[in-house]
């Protein structure tokens, strides 16, 4: 017998849960007849023993299957064994049961996925996590731990996301993965990460300033010549001058050796193998290295 209609919806109760108890409520109704035939009432304990008959899945008290009449979203479990006890449709009763949760429970709207800005700092990466852990689908310790895997316990995110503890790459792969944080979110993660753990790069290597400098040096050394050369110097101070020419002269040397390796290997890798004599940056340097040696 097909369930009858309950009672109208209450106030400010979605419209899904006020279908779930009418239809409930109409099985009760309709479960009747059969109660009579057996020469008893369908009542809440008559429904809850018919239930229990089928088996452990559907145990169920009375007072329980009353509780889902009185405006509140039962269990699955209990609506699945209300219809059993009443004889009624268990499939519909799955159906209704899922509208009604959808309507009381509705899916949290998740913000965008954070995407870290640059950072360098040990602190940074603190910020940046938490800030990515903020915008998760399910944000709690607990939640990321089952997702992560065995490689993130709860305690260990704890002290991570406290700064107590720099994350590994494999580490931060997996909470950016359990965050659902995305490609990029991801990417800046591990790049701030690198940043962190092996420091700024290396200033830039400029080779035009080593000519500059030999140059420099060298027009001094032309301009001090007259000077170095006067005879009022003594022995010692003569020593000394020549030491240090002899120094510079070496320097010049060694900057003009390692200048045209320079000059081989950007001629290799720029120019091609049958570029000619200074062309591309190589030349440039070649022509200054001259002028430091005074060529």
């Amino acid at each position: 017998m097909t369930p009858v209609p309950g009672p109208a919806r209450q106030g400010g109760e979605p419209a899904e849960l006020a279908t779930l108890r009418g239809w409930l409520r109409g099985a009760k109704i309709a479960a009747a007849p059969a109660a009579r035939a057996a020469g008893q009432r369908a009542t809440f304990q008559y429904l809850a023993d018919r239930a229990c008959a089928y088996g452990t899945a559907y145990v169920v008290s009375a007072c329980t299957l009353r509780q889902a009449l009185d405006g509140r979203l039962p269990t699955l479990r209990t609506a699945l064994a209300f219809a059993r006890g009443a004889g009624a449709d268990e499939e519909t009763a799955r159906r209704l049961w899922a509208a009604a949760d959808r309507a009381v429970h509705p899916p949290r709207r998740r913000p965008a996925p954070y995407v870290p800005g640059r950072f360098t700092t040990p602190a940074g990466l603190v910020r940046a996590m938490n800030a990515v852990r903020a915008t998760a689908p399910e944000a709690s310790l607990s939640a990321l731990a089952r997702t992560a895997g065995p490689g993130l316990s709860s305690s260990t995110l704890h002290r991570l996301l406290t700064g107590r503890q720099v994350p590994t790459t494999a580490q931060l792969t997996a909470f950016a993965a359990a965050c659902d944080a995305g490609e990029t979110a991801t990417a800046a993660l591990l790049a701030g990460h690198h940043r962190v753990v092996n420091g700024p790069p290396p200033p830039p290597f400029y080779p035009c300033a080593y000519a500059e400098e030999a140059e420099e040096r060298r027009q001094r050394d032309e301009d001090a010549r007259p000077w170095l050369a006067e005879p009022e110097l003594d022995w010692y101070e003569q020593q000394r001058r020549d030491e240090e020419e002899a120094d510079f002269q070496r320097w010049v040397r060694d900057v003009g050796a390692h200048l045209d390796e320079l000059q081989d290997d950007e001629q290799a890798q720029h120019t091609g193998p049958h570029a000619g004599p200074g062309e591309g940056t190589g030349g440039v340097l070649a022509v200054r290295l001259r002028a430091a040696r005074g060529q």
